[in-house]
């Protein structure tokens, strides 16, 4: 009677050998790709999104194969790989540096009554047209 080696019924047919199993050596390093972050802009003017990533041995071939998994899908105008390693961000111990963005109302938009005049300014148009 064979002695069972494996649940798999294909390596009990093979009858292989019983030896040691080879112990493996740790990867060198580097020799896996780098990691590249895509950014794509729909048309010309728009914003660049961030859609993905793709690992390539170097920033040439990352925009190559951004262009092959990322820019055959919809309209593309053009298209940014950033090395992972290179993008720089901020410790969530230095949030409070933000703290005082709130206070600034004058820098946004919504802060500025413009609507107000320019409806009060219709409204005038519309009144001296009539007369």
């Amino acid at each position: 009677m064979a002695t069972i080696i494996s649940l798999d019924p294909r390596i009990t047919r093979a009858q292989l050998p019983e030896e040691e199993p080879l112990t493996h050596e740790p990867k060198p390093e580097m020799d896996q790709f780098q990691t590249f972050e895509v950014f794509h802009q729909q048309k010309s003017g728009a914003r660049h999104v961030h859609v993905g990533c793709v690992h390539a041995p170097n920033a040439e071939l990352a925009l190559l194969m951004a262009k092959e998994q990322y820019g055959r899908r919809g309209q593309t105008y053009n298209l940014w790989v950033v090395c992972t390693a290179d993008i720089l961000t901020m410790h969530s111990e230095d949030a409070d540096i933000f703290a005082t963005t709130p206070d600034k109302k004058y820098r946004d938009v919504a802060a500025y009554m413009v609507r107000n005049k320019v409806e009060a300014f219709k409204k005038e148009q519309q009144g001296g047209t009539e007369a």
